[in-house]
């Protein structure tokens, strides 16, 4: 079956936090109209996710099939490895001023900008690795705005743990969580060898602990795309539906 294309645009906003312009591709269903209301997915490692996920072609067809409600995707891309670890990893300098751009810069400009639903169970953050961390942190330090997070593989260490043990309102988020069984020596930026696995099971036993809403599960595969992108319908599909 063949679904009318959502459109994506390129847009721009100049950070006062990270004081960068930074640029924005923008999905924008077939069916567009200022007359709905939109949810709000915002994807870190953005370009990523529109190349290498396809992630506008699955909101096209589970939008075709009225599988998931209304929603516009925000990829926000990182310009290198290096910007990359700077705002996504826990210690990296920028990381808690791209956290802030996030909650007080983007959101409120999307707000203006579309017809969102302007509440926190309205807007999820996604990412992959490190992408994920930092959308899962910036969840769990702003749940009133962000009430889902979609956690595919994330870089897990014990500031991501006691962040989980520690916050306090489980209840206000929604949590999408998996990890590959093979991910047990993933090569890093840093060029060691991690295990990812390990941690993440930690992690899950938090959530499950802690009464999070919660979805977890382990796929067969690795640290790659090969396995985030099909993984990714599942993923839109239950935090949308």
């Amino acid at each position: 079956m063949d679904f009318s294309m959502g459109k994506i645009l390129e847009i721009t906003l100049k950070s006062k936090e990270l004081r960068e312009e930074m640029t924005m591709l923008v999905y924008l269903p077939a069916n567009y109209s200022p007359l709905y209301k939109y949810s709000l997915l915002i994807a870190q490692d953005g370009r990523d996710y529109f190349q290498l996920g396809r992630i506008g072609r699955i909101a096209d067809e589970l939008l075709g099939k009225k599988e998931i409600e209304n929603v516009i995707i925000v990829g926000i891309p990182y310009q290198s490895v290096e910007d990359r670890r700077r705002k996504y990893h826990p210690d990296g300098e920028q990381h808690q001023s791209y956290i802030r751009f996030l909650a007080h810069e983007l959101v409120p400009y999307l707000d203006q900008e579309f017809p969102t639903y302007q509440m926190g169970m309205g807007r999820a953050l996604i990412g992959d690795s490190l992408a994920a961390t930092v959308s899962l942190l910036a969840a769990m330090q702003y749940p009133h705005t962000f009430g889902k997070v979609l956690l595919q593989s994330p870089y897990v260490n014990e500031q991501v743990l006691s962040a989980a043990k520690n916050f306090s309102q489980p209840s206000l988020l929604n949590v999408y969580h998996t990890v590959g069984e093979k991910e047990t020596e993933v090569k890093t930026t840093s060029s060691s060898e991690k295990d990812f696995l390990t941690p993440n099971r930690e992690l899950s036993k938090i959530f499950n602990e802690k009464n999070y809403s919660y979805f977890y599960d382990e796929f067969a595969g690795d640290h790659t795309w090969t396995y985030w992108q099909p993984d990714l319908k599942r993923a839109i599909k239950l935090m949308f539906s």
